[in-house]
């Protein structure tokens, strides 16, 4: 089992990638075989539980993309059942404290690095009996930036050992920063946007956020090398929407 992803990062290259919040898995199979970098499970806001989350990575695998978690919360249980399960990477929300990051990267890791618990189930299936000498190497720990108190942080959150990216959630990052919930709000976001990514840069780990196919040329330009730039539900809706306006506008 390898991680593309960071492959990818480690030769100071991007990666582009797919958000899944419907649990099915033709889905996130056809999703996967377009080429992304990265499909994300989205087990926070989506309608996805735990053992659909197995099918979705088990179809993310197949499909030769790089199975990507975001957990509900900052809970080591859930994220070693998710990594088990074969998720190579997992994005962790509501951040606020170097306390929070730790905490995060210990439950990605095996002692002595971590605290996670033995017993990767399918994910040694994948990887094959050296799972546990090259399990810490290969799954990436990513806490969002998505508040205040990580914004006020983020440099330190950065440094912390362990962390591969920090991912920035620009809707609730805008509400802490009394803004509207949006992609790309004017300031004080621009300046919030700007500054997590040379924290990144300055760290020598990954920016990422979570955006669409039009800003991703802004992302890049700025520094940031992990771009989601689709979701599925949203996708779906869009494309249906475009056929019934082309079918309505041919009467």
């Amino acid at each position: 089992m390898t991680n593309a992803l960071k492959q990818k990062w480690q030769a100071g290259e991007s990666g582009l990638g797919a958000w899944l919040a419907i649990p099915n898995s033709w889905v996130a199979e056809a999703v996967s075989r377009l080429g992304f970098d990265y499909v994300c499970v989205d087990l926070q806001h989506g309608m996805i539980d735990y053992p659909d989350a197995t099918e979705l990575i088990l179809a993310i695998h197949a499909a030769g993309s790089t199975p990507i978690v975001r957990v509900p919360s900052n809970d080591l249980g859930a994220i070693n059942r998710v990594l088990d399960a074969g998720a190579l990477g997992i994005i962790v929300p509501l951040i606020e404290s170097v306390a929070d990051v730790e905490a995060a990267v210990q439950a990605c890791r095996y002692p002595p690095a971590g605290r996670r618990s033995y017993g990767p189930n399918r994910a040694a299936l994948v990887a094959g009996p050296n799972y546990f000498e090259t399990a810490n190497e290969k799954v990436l720990c990513i806490p969002m930036i998505e508040t205040r108190a990580a914004l006020d942080a983020v440099e330190d959150l950065a440094a912390i050992p362990g962390v591969d990216a920090l991912y920035v959630g620009p809707n609730d990052l805008s509400l802490s920063l009394g803004l509207p919930p949006g992609a790309d709000n004017p300031d004080p976001y621009q300046a919030a946007y700007r500054r997590i990514a040379k924290a990144c840069t300055d760290a020598g780990i990954v920016a990422g956020i979570h955006a669409n196919a039009e800003l991703c040329a802004k992302h890049r330009a700025t520094g940031y090398r992990m771009v989601t730039i689709s979701t599925d539900a949203s996708a779906l809706v869009r494309g249906v929407a475009a056929d019934l306006e082309k079918a309505r506008s041919a009467r």
